[in-house]
Order: C-alpha cells, then sequence, then structure tokens
C-alpha cells in the first residue's frame, strides 16, 4: 500500500510540475519573445528542473516530454517530425538531466538547460538555417541565437534553485 501511495504521489507532482510550467512558461507573458520562437520566462523551466532534482533523471526526462508534447499541441511551430520532436518533447525532456546531478543542484541546472540547448540548436542547424541571414554560418546562428534566450533562462533558474537549495526546499516532503 506504502508503495502505491509512493506511486500516486510521484505522478501527482509531476502534473502538477507540468501545470506550474504551463502557467509560467505558457500562460504567463514571457520576459521576452524572439521572432522565430524561443522566449525568457518568468522562471518557466524551474519546476521541471526542480522536479528532476527531486525525483531523479528518470522522472525528470518523463515530465520534460510530456511538457515538451503539451507546448507543442498549444501553439508549436513546426516544419518537420523530426524537428518537432527535436524542439518539444526532447529539449525539455532534457530538462531532466539535471536529475543525474542531485548531488550538485546548480551543475544539474547547468547540465539539463544544455541538453535543451542541443536539442534546439541541432534543430536551427538543420531545419531552420533558410532564416539565418546571408554571409553567417548556421552554426554559429543558431547557436548565438538559441544560446541568446536559454543564457537568460539559465541565469534565472540557476538563482532559483539556488535559493530553493538554500532554504532546503529542493527536498521538500521526501
Amino acid at each position: 500500500m506504502n508503495e502505491m501511495r509512493s506511486r500516486t504521489r510521484i505522478l501527482s507532482e509531476g502534473a502538477m510540475v507540468v501545470a506550474l510550467t504551463i502557467i509560467l512558461k505558457d500562460i504567463l507573458p514571457p520576459i521576452y519573445h524572439f521572432p522565430q520562437g524561443g522566449s525568457v520566462s518568468a522562471a518557466g523551466m524551474v519546476p521541471i528542473l526542480w522536479y528532476a532534482l527531486r525525483r531523479g533523471p528518470y522522472a525528470g526526462l518523463e515530465v520534460g516530454g510530456i511538457y515538451g508534447l503539451v507546448n507543442m499541441m498549444f501553439g508549436g511551430y513546426f516544419v518537420d517530425p523530426v524537428q518537432a520532436l527535436l524542439d518539444y518533447p526532447i529539449a525539455f525532456a532534457a530538462l531532466g538531466l539535471a536529475g543525474f546531478l542531485k548531488a550538485y543542484p546548480l551543475i544539474g541546472v547547468i547540465l539539463g538547460i544544455a541538453g535543451r540547448f542541443f536539442a534546439h540548436f541541432i534543430s536551427g542547424v538543420w531545419f531552420f538555417s533558410m532564416y539565418t541571414p546571408e554571409g553567417i554560418n548556421p552554426i554559429v546562428y543558431s547557436a548565438v541565437y538559441n544560446g541568446s534566450y536559454l543564457i537568460a533562462e539559465l541565469v534565472i533558474s540557476l538563482i532559483i534553485i539556488f535559493l530553493l537549495q538554500k532554504r532546503r526546499l529542493l527536498e521538500l516532503y521526501l
């Protein structure tokens, strides 16, 4: 009975994390929205990162992937099935990589956001090179474009996870 209660609690927590991410990333207006996609949100990635740090990488990958699918369903832009997978479920599932470094939450946040960057970077090079200004290498353009909003998201996420860690809220109710 305890194992079933624990699984129910983890599933419920995951559903709340997806809902909170939708509120912070999709419903609240972004701090800045880039022309070809991507935005700086009010800590929109923190719930998934926090969940991955609490529950581990596999739970984090799962919840991030689910959020990516929900995000894609409600306003995603895609030109190809592979690009859709890279920019939505794979990119947001990558945030779950933070769970591999539970002992070092801030490095875990960097790993998770780096994973998301890599998915968007590959998508940008392969599928969105048509937006690259003439004379600029698509690899450089994708790195700068995706890095510009993800660095801002990284800074916001690091600050909030640091504060959660300092207040010992990462372990809350475990």
